[in-house]
């Protein structure tokens, strides 16, 4: 599912939502949607997700992590801002992407198979 989405697209878009002169730097889009994504396939709580994404070295790299780490990659209170952020809008122009991708790499794949006949 990592590869299907495309993280960079959408990372300069994500990080415009932020003000440079407020707060912390903001957590990369990858994290903040991976986050989401994870919260919603397994149907838990703010806490319950974030301690998965701590005890799962296969979630913790679905979000961008590059290495195992023992200690939580984000408080469970920011996935509050996270959605507000990622909203509706947003959700459907990463799906239209991905789709988009998809009916491209098929229609590769068709003229390919289409060639070699």
């Amino acid at each position: 599912m990592a590869e299907l989405i495309p993280w960079d697209d959408f990372e300069e878009e994500y990080a415009k939502l932020f003000s440079a002169e407020k707060g912390a730097p903001a957590k990369l889009f990858r994290m903040a949607l991976g986050t989401l994504i994870i919260k919603g396939k397994l149907g838990t709580s703010d806490r319950e997700t974030i301690e998965q994404i701590r005890e799962n070295p296969y979630l913790q790299y679905f979000i961008g992590l590059n290495c195992y780490q023992q200690e939580p990659p984000l408080e469970s209170s920011i996935l509050v801002h996270f959605r507000k952020r990622i909203d509706g809008e947003l959700i459907n122009k990463i799906n239209k992407k991905i789709v988009k991708r998809e009916i491209d790499k098929s229609d590769k794949e068709v003229k390919k198979k289409d060639c070699l006949q």
